[in-house]
């Protein structure tokens, strides 16, 4: 999931980056800053647009599944646990049954969002100030900084049962810290709009909510047959989806944004994958790449960089194609805004 930075969430116009690094054909990025910024939901970059002019991007090699599996202490239960098992984590742990008494830190937008939607808002005591839906009700809920910064002096004061994480979106060190004093963690990693309905199982099954589960499973199957079908009425396209510029970047085909796009009949370009986590899921590209002349459409997203009107003509000029502005919430953003996100896609696809 893309997210803006936290001053395009909340108003600010401060951004004071620096540090740009690129390493060996990766953008391995450094920023340094005042204050608290953190780079995409679901992916390892956060933006940091100024308002008015530009802004370094940041791009960090986030940590590997097999960084997840190892010292997460405190989890519930290490023994082997079949697929099937609703209650077993990304990271292979199975959680028991938590009580009405459960306290829910949330570190990812989605799952804060979800959380609600799963009738589970008034366990909810902290988030990160990029958890901005449900709106209204958030304002009553603690931040605890952001995805990547996280004050964990302010978890620990907030007392969590539960912390929710996510392999792209929040740090292992983070993680290993949080170990040590919340009993449970649970880490998720969605690749697929698929993939939310083993997310409504495991958040449902763990906090008594698997009515409210079902249902948005239910929904999202829905969504999923709508998309099938309107593959079967239009022809496939390929296209280019934009998160970034300067550098100009994008995103690999085994990202969540890549397979929700090609639930409508998008097919991404370029045809990489970058691995389970880390930079090469989002990669910079330079407009003379051999791979665009087979590009149809191009698509620019709302966040992370935020895309405007203005920049149509530009990428229209560059590619030679046209182009079109996309809400990035409605495709990378997973959990309960799947199904609504897919939805939003095939209405988009039959209009144009």
């Amino acid at each position: 999931m893309l997210a803006r930075c936290a001053s395009q969430r909340e108003g600010g116009n401060d951004h004071p980056c620096a540090d740009l690094v690129q390493t060996s054909g990766r953008a391995l990025h450094k920023i340094r800053h005042r204050g608290t910024r953190d780079f995409p939901e679901g992916a390892p970059l956060r933006a940091c647009a100024g308002s008015g002019r530009r802004a370094a991007s940041a791009v960090q090699v986030r940590a590997t599944i097999a960084g997840f599996l190892t010292d997460l202490k405190h989890m519930e239960s290490h023994e082997p646990q079949g697929a099937a098992d609703p209650l077993v984590d990304a990271a292979g742990q199975r959680h028991r049954r938590a009580g009405n008494e459960a306290r829910i830190v949330s570190l990812v937008p989605s799952l804060t969002e979800l959380l609600f939607d799963l009738g589970l808002g008034e366990r909810v005591v902290g988030r990160t100030g990029f958890c901005v839906h449900p709106r209204e009700a958030l304002r009553a809920v603690p931040k605890v900084g952001g995805t990547k910064d996280v004050k964990l002096e302010r978890i620990r004061e907030l007392a969590p049962t539960h912390v929710l994480v996510n392999m792209d979106e929040n740090r292992r060190e983070t993680v290993d810290e949080l170990a040590a004093f919340v009993p449970h963690i649970v880490v998720t990693h969605p690749n697929t709009p698929q993939d939310n309905l083993a997310l409504f199982a495991l958040l449902g099954g763990i906090f008594g909510a698997e009515d409210a589960a079902a249902r948005l499973a239910d929904d999202l199957r829905a969504a999923l047959a709508e998309a099938a079908t309107l593959r079967k009425t239009l022809p496939d396209e390929r296209v280019l989806y934009l998160i970034w510029r300067d550098p100009w970047m994008t995103i690999a085909r085994d990202t969540y944004i890549a397979a929700t796009l090609e639930a409508v009949g998008w097919h991404t370009l370029p045809a990489v994958e970058g691995g389970e986590t880390g930079a090469a899921r989002y990669p910079a590209f330079a407009w003379d790449a051999p791979w665009l002349a087979d590009v149809e459409r191009v698509l620019l997203s709302s966040e992370p960089y935020r895309f405007r009107a203005e920049h149509l003509k530009e990428v229209e000029r560059l590619a030679a194609r046209p182009a079109l502005l996309v809400d990035g919430e409605m495709v990378s953003w997973y959990g309960s805004r799947a199904a609504m996100g897919l939805r939003w896609l095939c209405a988009l696809r039959r209009d144009l």
